[in-house]
């Protein structure tokens, strides 16, 4: 497991990089697997009695294990309260990094409008069959759908070395796309979901993608990073929080051959 960093840290909250691979708390009170909550109550034991859950304290969001990023963690009940208000409100703005497959479509016009390059909004209800999220009902399963909105920007266009040079190829996508996107809603999976609606899942998505995408050996992981958070702190401070790429994603991108039009 990589070593967790902490970001920013004050007397209210900590923001830590979480690593790719690390949940963000037990999946029940018999999980002994390493987590942030494990490492917490390790490294800030004050945090127990702190938040809704025992098995969650101090959480007020969370990250896939496969995420990496920027993870909110409240040192006391205030805070936590408060905090858990503005992820209620939407006040609390997060930014995202995902590598698809394939190239995206231009947008309509209005979406234009908004700016130089590709760019867009999916805005599909999610619902929850078993462990996974869906945007579709199949059969007589009625799911309990709600809201969920995500906006899009496309950074950059890649080709596939893999594609290249490999005749053998299964012909699914010759190209990734590199994208800046903002969540406007919290459901689980949201952007993983989202992305696949559009026919463009998340590279190296062990859930959502399908198994005749290739992934790269060299990557090995989900290519999707939570890069920036901006929020009112508690004490009355306006703040954004960036953390670059982890080594692994971007010396993945490194190796890609840029798409220049």
């Amino acid at each position: 497991m990589n070593e967790i960093k902490i970001i920013y840290e004050d007397n209210d909250f900590l923001i830590i990089d979480k690593p790719s691979g690390l949940l963000t708390h037990p999946r029940n009170k018999n999980d002994k697997s390493e987590s942030v909550v494990s490492w917490l109550l390790k490294n800030r034991p004050s945090v127990k009695d702190v938040g809704e859950d025992k098995i969650r304290p101090g959480i007020v969001h969370r990250l896939d294990k496969e995420t990496s990023g920027l993870l909110l963690i409240a040192k006391n009940q205030k805070s936590f309260e408060y905090l858990k208000g503005l992820f209620q409100k939407r006040e609390i703005k997060k930014t995202y990094i995902a590598l698809v497959y394939g190239q995206l479509k231009n947008p309509e016009k209005s979406l234009r409008d908004l700016g130089a390059g590709k760019r867009g909004v999916i805005e599909t209800p999610l619902g929850k069959l078993g462990t996974r999220q869906t945007t579709k009902v199949h059969g007589k399963h009625e799911l309990k759908e709600r809201n969920a909105i995500t906006r899009y920007k496309v950074l950059q266009e890649y080709s596939r070395p893999q594609v290249l040079n490999n005749p053998s190829y299964d012909g699914l996508f010759n190209t990734y796309s590199l994208l800046e996107i903002k969540p406007l809603t919290g459901r689980t999976h949201q952007i993983r979901v989202h992305l696949k609606s559009i026919g463009h899942p998340v590279v190296c998505d062990p859930l959502y993608a399908s198994k005749k995408l290739i992934c790269p050996p060299e990557l090995n992981r989900l290519f999707l990073h939570a890069q920036k958070l901006s929020f009112v702190s508690p004490a009355g401070e306006s703040l954004t929080i960036e953390v670059d790429l982890p080594p692994e994603l971007d010396n993945f991108l490194k190796t890609l051959p840029k798409n220049i039009k």
